[in-house]
């Protein structure tokens, strides 16, 4: 066994060597432009990108034409929202997403809150769960978009994606998805869904990092969107630029390998997920945050009530595991995501996000459980806050 073990799958994966070797070829001897119409090296290349657009539409259950390549899932949040919004502002300017979002998407929604759209921020419950009357509630004649994330980056909460699309669609309005953490880890069919439109990355998924895609319904409806970027007319003319055909060729290959083997590795998975959550549940004062049945298999997050999580982190210096979003960790504010469920500045300060992935062995988890336990333990000792818990002198923490 390596050390550091590596439990911030959410954050970013490691290459599967089969991603790299169907990748290796394209930055050499396969190294032409795919927009080279007039020769074979473009011919090959842009062969390679159709054969990887159809990888990744057999995974969310839609046809290759309606793939659009981007350079991850912050530029296909950003296509998808932005390029909505301008296209759709006639018919009205109000969007509804959700305070538990990826800043990819809140912050481009505050970016055109700054141009004049209506955005609502719906609240989720202490379980990480939207409330869909809430939702529905919300809806008006100028609602073009809801945006709702698939499942969430530091709880693994999964949403009701298909009620949620099915209000949005009753009122008109179109429903997009960031599925980033949700995609090649658990089904994600766009039709059986509801989806609009659906951002995800390659990196999140064993494929390299800098290449994502945004699919984009085609029929009933067909969604339009405005580009974001010009120059050449690329993808449908919805995202200009040279395509990054190697990266390409990995997120397809990435896209079939998750597609084959995703059923089993989410067993594999929840079943070491649930073993740790087992052992470090017995940890005095320790809790799971967000719903334990609507979740992904291979996320979990844990608050050690009294002990610092930037502090529990260092202490386990075998351990690669985060306090949060890997876009925000270098902030110092508590998650915002366990703030808006309803958690206290202290509990969610000492939060742990766990991601499992497919190189994690048992003799990991096994070792980690051990790892968390003698930190928390140890800082515990170290701790007034909890001694003065233990005697009964400070107050419970909700």
């Amino acid at each position: 066994m390596e050390l550091p073990v590596y439990l911030d799958n959410n954050a970013t994966t490691p290459l599967d060597p089969r991603v790299l070797e169907a990748m290796l070829p394209y930055f050499t001897s396969k190294f032409g432009n795919a927009a080279s119409r007039s020769h074979a090296f473009g011919w090959i290349a842009e062969e390679a990108v159709d054969y990887a657009r159809e990888q990744a539409a057999k995974l969310i259950g839609c046809t290759d034409k309606e793939i659009i390549f981007t350079s991850g899932a912050t530029e296909a949040d950003n296509l998808a929202i932005k390029g909505v919004y301008e296209m759709y502002h006639e018919k009205g300017n109000h969007i509804i997403t959700v305070a538990t979002e990826h800043k990819a998407v809140l912050d481009t929604c505050k970016h055109l809150e700054r141009l004049g759209a209506g955005i609502t921020y719906l609240q989720v419950k202490e379980d990480g769960l939207i409330d869909l009357t809430e939702l529905e509630a919300a809806m008006t004649e100028k609602t073009i978009l809801v945006s709702v994330m698939y499942g969430n980056n530091e709880t693994g909460v999964i949403q009701p994606i298909k009620a949620i699309a099915a209000i949005a669609h009753k009122y008109g309005a179109l429903f997009m998805t960031d599925a980033t953490q949700a995609v090649g880890k658990i089904p994600v069919n766009v039709d059986a869904d509801g989806i609009d439109l659906l951002a995800f990355s390659a990196h999140k998924m064993y494929g390299p990092k800098g290449v994502g895609a945004l699919y984009v319904r085609r029929k009933n409806p067909r969604v339009k969107i405005t580009a974001q970027m010009d120059g050449g007319g690329h993808e449908r003319g919805m995202r200009s630029g040279t395509l990054n055909v190697p990266g390409i060729v990995g997120l397809g290959k990435a896209c079939e390998l998750c597609r084959l083997e995703m059923d089993a590795e989410a067993r594999r998975l929840s079943a070491l997920r649930d073993k740790m959550e087992n052992s470090l549940s017995a940890v005095e004062e320790s809790y799971v945050n967000g719903n334990r049945t609507q979740r992904l298999p291979h996320v979990t997050n844990f608050s050690f009530r009294h002990v610092e999580g930037e502090g529990l982190m260092m202490a386990m210096k075998n351990l690669a595991v985060s306090s949060g979003s890997a876009c925000t960790s270098a902030s110092i504010e508590p998650s915002y995501v366990l703030k808006n469920m309803g958690m206290s500045d202290d509990l969610a300060h000492s939060s742990i996000r766990f991601g499992l992935g497919r190189f994690n062995t048992e003799e990991e988890i096994d070792f980690a459980i051990s790892e968390i336990r003698k930190a928390v333990d140890h800082l515990r000792e170290l701790s007034p806050l909890w001694e003065s818990f233990k005697e009964g002198t400070a107050q419970s923490i909700s």
